[in-house]
């Protein structure tokens, strides 16, 4: 694969990343943090892997499709658990997540 065939994958990355930074941060001024502890490590870890999967990507890595795989395994389980709270920046960051996991699966695939 050459880089044009990622670039999109890339970008939903990026994005799904900068989703779970606004998540984590906002989901640390909710009155309950304590609630929102697995959603916020999770959009860390989301975050994380999301900005190796696209360097992975990037780099055009005979590793990317394995990265990608997990990335998209991570992505769907901070999706389901954004999903969970009515917050707007939790489900903006499960529609971000959701769409990485989608773009990442078919990558791993």
């Amino acid at each position: 694969m050459d880089f044009g065939n990622f670039k999109e994958k890339i970008e939903a990355c990026h994005i799904c990343a900068a989703y779970c930074d606004k998540c984590a941060t906002q989901c640390l001024q909710e009155e309950d943090v304590q609630k929102m502890a697995e959603c916020i490590r999770m959009d860390i870890q989301c975050a994380q892997i999301c900005r190796l999967a696209a360097s992975y990507m990037a780099q055009d890595s005979e590793y990317a499709k394995d990265i990608c795989q997990l990335c998209a395994d991570i992505c769907q389980k901070c999706a389901d658990e954004c999903a969970k709270h009515s917050a707007d920046h939790c489900q903006e960051c499960a529609n971000a997540c959701q769409q990485c996991a989608n773009a990442c699966a078919s990558i791993a695939a």
